[in-house]
């Protein structure tokens, strides 16, 4: 069991909903947050919250009494695991394509949580950090199931906590390599839009228009590395980390991953290539990941090499 473990902080800014500011701040599930506010575990200016939806104003102190973390519903399976760094508070983790980051409905095991708790147990040592929540023990931030490469998650609620406020902030330094359809121009710019919900499939995520206040604000800087036939390789350096961030930019600016199978079409031309090589996912690798050690202070900066079906079809689509 893990410890108990207070997390304080004042909010730097009015006029949000209470959950989602606090989910930002601490790096709890916006879920989690209202779970815990109903169970009188959250206060702010001073007094137990109530309601999840008010909307409390800049400089107002708020803290989360986050109880020992229960055990885990996720079971440990045998899994392997590339290990890029480890150490007792937190680990770097190289994910497959394929690999579900946590589990949920449709994945309820088989997953990188299930896998690192049985990591952790047997090799590594210790356990994950009890913060979020017993179906996302240690998970900080997350990347797709079908995009691979660099994921850092908590051992420690230290690190949780600490690793929380740089993403919040985004220092966190991320650069993903991506196939994209066509060849973007200019060959480098900035997307600068809100991500959100879509309004017309609900399990989409969508660029919103900048004056409503849905969604959240995203900023990708993209560049092309290599012209490739009908395709680009792309490299998007993240200010913010919006779910499908890297996809839904892409996708609106024209330039949608190859093998999207939801934002994406890929060129004709290319179709019977894809399908020859079995590539059915996003091309999309989390390539690099910088932060700061959250109880170290070391700066910490990892690389990953693009995986061999991403390889593939560079060399296949290479003019």
């Amino acid at each position: 069991m893990g410890a108990e473990n207070i997390i304080t902080g004042v909010l730097e800014t009015g006029g949000e909903r209470l959950d989602k500011a606090l989910s930002a701040a601490s790096g709890l599930s916006r879920e989690r947050v209202k779970a815990l506010i109903a169970e009188g575990r959250v206060s702010v200016g001073g007094k137990p919250a109530s309601s999840a939806s008010a909307k409390p104003a800049a400089g107002t102190h708020w803290s989360i009494d986050v109880p020992p973390a229960a055990e885990a519903e996720a079971r440990p399976q045998d899994i392997p695991l590339t290990v890029v760094y480890e150490d007792e508070h937190l680990i770097v983790i190289d994910k497959p394509a394929g690999l579900v980051v946590h589990p949920a409905a449709g994945n309820p095991d088989g997953t990188l949580v299930n896998a690192l708790l049985h990591h952790c147990a047997n090799k590594g040592g210790g356990q994950l950090s009890g913060i979020g929540g017993v179906a996302r023990p240690g998970i900080v931030h997350r990347i797709d199931k079908d995009t691979s490469g660099l994921l850092v998650v908590a051992k420690s609620d230290a690190a949780h906590i600490g690793l929380a406020e740089q993403f919040a902030d985004h220092s966190i330094e991320r650069a993903y390599l991506a196939v994209v359809a066509g060849h973007p121009r200019p060959l480098s710019g900035t997307v600068n839009a809100r991500v959100g919900r879509s309004d017309s499939n609900r399990k989409k995520m969508a660029v919103l228009a900048d004056e409503t206040s849905r969604g959240k604000h995203a900023i990708t800087h993209y560049k092309v590395l290599k012209e490739l036939d009908n395709s680009a390789l792309v490299e998007c350096r993240l200010e913010t980390g919006r779910t499908h961030q890297v996809r839904v930019h892409m996708a609106s600016i024209g330039h949608a991953l190859l093998g999207d199978p939801v934002y994406g079409r890929t060129p004709a031309p290319l179709r019977p290539l894809l399908k020859r090589l079995g590539f059915e996912r996003q091309a999309l690798h989390a390539a690099v990941l910088g932060f700061q050690h959250p109880v170290t202070r070391k700066t910490l900066r990892f690389e990953s090499d693009l995986p061999a079906d991403m390889r593939e079809l560079i060399d296949e689509t290479t003019r």
